[in-house]
């Protein structure tokens, strides 16, 4: 089904970090509309980081229509959990909704913990959550800034995986955001950039780690797309313009990468693992 998504030029709508769904002109596509579920992920046990909104939401919501229960894990908008929370009971699964900064070790093993007390075990963990900024030069990127960069992608995968997989059966799945800057790295996002190279490397490991335990682990790496952290995150003038850079000539809505995140963690999908699925707007991966 061919859907007429918007395209740019769009209203300059700076907003503060992490950004609402509510403040984005044009409101991003979920997939509340679209999306139908096939039973592909029947019973299964899914904790997605960064759910409230954006790609997160979008994968909750095709998770609970496939048939899976969801860990909503995301840092405070509260609105925006609460909202992607409805559209996975709306489907007739139970959503559990967790607060907290996955920068915190602890807080990530208690989120595994909290998802095994609700759920009884674990099936797929999607490790979404992610910060990123825009800077114009190297000296303006504070020590602070690369840290918590890497805090938030890259420690918080590792705690999180570390903590999920004595929880896993084998046919168990993992999948990390990556992106299209994994192997094509915009230079006013270079933390950012480098830890989503760090991410598809990580995940080409973990594949191989995990391979005796029955545990799968692939990346999705996604260009550009409408999300909160956009409008928060990059000069309003970039955002008005957000997305011309691709073949497509706009960006992706999250609805159009929730079917590879499905794909990934199908159990029909047993021989898929180490694998990086590029969804971005016919912009190529090196």
């Amino acid at each position: 089904m061919h859907r007429d998504y918007p395209a740019p030029p769009f209203a300059e709508q700076p907003q503060r970090m992490p950004g609402r769904t509510a403040a984005m002109h044009p409101r991003p596509d979920h997939g509340e509309a679209s999306y139908k579920g096939f039973r592909r992920l029947e019973g299964l046990k899914a904790i997605v980081t960064g759910a409230d909104s954006g790609i997160g939401r979008a994968v909750a919501l095709a998770y609970a229509r496939e048939g899976a229960d969801v860990l909503i894990s995301y840092l405070d908008e509260h609105e925006d959990a609460r909202e992607t929370q409805e559209l996975v009971e709306k489907a007739g699964r139970t959503a559990v909704l967790v607060p907290g900064d996955i920068q915190d070790a602890a807080h990530c093993r208690a989120l595994v913990e909290k998802a095994v007390d609700a759920f009884g075990g674990i099936d797929i963990l999607v490790n979404n959550a992610a910060h990123q900024a825009t800077f114009a030069e190297i000296d303006d990127i504070s020590d602070e800034e690369w840290e918590l960069t890497f805090k938030v992608n890259i420690h918080a995968m590792f705690y999180l995986t570390k903590a999920a997989v004595p929880h896993m059966k084998p046919g168990g799945a993992i999948i990390n955001t990556a992106s299209i800057n994994s192997d094509k790295p915009n230079p006013s996002l270079l933390a950012y950039a480098t830890t989503k190279g760090a991410i598809q490397n990580f995940t080409a490991g973990l594949a191989q780690l995990l391979a005796e335990k029955g545990i799968r682990a692939n990346a999705v790496a996604p260009g550009p797309i409408w999300t909160p952290l956009i409008p928060s995150t990059m000069p309003a003038e970039k955002v008005a313009h957000f997305g011309e850079q691709v073949p497509m000539k706009r960006p992706g809505q999250p609805a159009e990468l929730a079917t590879a995140y499905v794909m990934l963690a199908d159990p029909l999908s047993s021989y898929v693992s180490g694998a990086t699925i590029a969804v971005t707007g016919g912009g190529p991966m090196l």
